[in-house]
């Protein structure tokens, strides 16, 4: 029997299904994680780790992907979860951003995508200035209320975590009971049937997100892009735009970057700084957990943030370039 001719939807279906089974593993171990912290985590243990001091808390939130490294597909149920736990708003949107760049996976593929070009000053640039620039979004977002943040549902269990923890210091219970033996397996179930509750729930705006990234991939001519690497003023924006639609995971985006002989180091970075943070299938995941005036303030916001950041980058010598 021979082959059909490549056709336009063909090529559609290929791409949606390839970035589909790409990331859905990455939701279905978000989803099992926030299960867990759902049923097992202690309300106070975010309170354990993190300084009492606030802006402390969020400094070392934007360093807690190193010990619990989770890509952006997976970490928009987990935050949803922490936040339900108790976990001030302005901790888990550091984490949130940072977690999927600054994380150890991260730094050893980037080291390996830039091999021969300098990647020891790729890997820091792109950790470094990921870090400081969630920790200063962490900062803005302290300044505000989450009530003016959360969706509804979320910011009523915040703060039923929060005013429940106040009342176990005033009666003096900082214990948790962890539970007996006997009631294990009905806390197990309980898990899983929240993390396929979360997965359903996510997966839905994922897949509004990859069907839309298919259709760039399938319909956009690449050697078009390549015309904006002239100067870091068009490339660093276009290739934050390119990262914002293309939706790559932050394990992998750095290998496609490499490979974009015309744009400079300034606007790969920017590529691979803003796109784990927001992209077309982060915007609908985010829209589960944020209201949708502080999504496109997030998107805006860091969109110009990092523009800026870069395009002043590009001054900077990098050595193999």
């Amino acid at each position: 029997m021979p082959f059909t001719e490549p056709t336009q939807l063909g090529d559609f279906f290929y791409a949606f299904l390839g970035i589909l089974f790409e990331g859905a593993p990455y939701i279905l171990l978000g989803t099992i994680i926030s299960g867990f912290i759902d049923v097992y985590l202690p309300s106070n243990v975010m309170d354990r780790i993190l300084p009492r001091n606030r802006y402390g808390a969020i400094a070392l939130s934007g360093l807690l992907g190193i010990v619990f490294p989770v890509c952006e597909c997976a970490i928009v149920p987990v935050i949803r979860r922490l936040v339900k736990k108790g976990l001030p708003v302005s901790c888990a949107i550091t984490y949130m951003l940072a977690a999927p760049i600054v994380n150890p996976i991260v730094v050893l593929s980037t080291l390996s995508a830039f091999a021969g070009n300098d990647p020891v000053f790729m890997m820091l640039s792109r950790i470094g200035i990921a870090y400081l620039v969630t920790v200063f979004v962490g900062f803005v977002v302290h300044q505000f209320s989450p009530r003016s943040i959360l969706r509804g549902f979320l910011f009523r269990g915040a703060e039923n975590a929060i005013s429940s923890k106040v009342q176990k210091k005033e009666h003096g219970h900082d214990h948790h009971d962890h539970g007996t033996k006997d009631d294990k397996p009905d806390r197990l179930v309980l898990a899983l049937r929240t993390a396929a509750r979360d997965f359903i729930d996510v997966g839905m705006y994922f897949t509004i997100g990859v069907m839309i990234t298919a259709l760039y991939r399938t319909q956009i001519d690449q050697a078009s892009i390549d015309r904006f690497g002239s100067s870091d003023w068009m490339g660093v924006p276009a290739m934050m735009v390119l990262a914002f639609i293309l939706s790559l995971c932050s394990t992998s985006d750095a290998f496609i970057a490499s490979q974009m002989l015309s744009f400079s180091s300034a606007a790969k970075l920017a590529f691979l700084t803003y796109g784990p943070m927001m992209d077309v299938k982060l915007v609908f995941m985010y829209s589960a957990v944020f209201k949708p005036r502080f999504v496109i303030a997030l998107a805006v916001g860091l969109f110009l943030l990092l523009g800026l950041i870069f395009i002043q980058w590009g001054n900077i010598p990098v050595p193999g370039t």
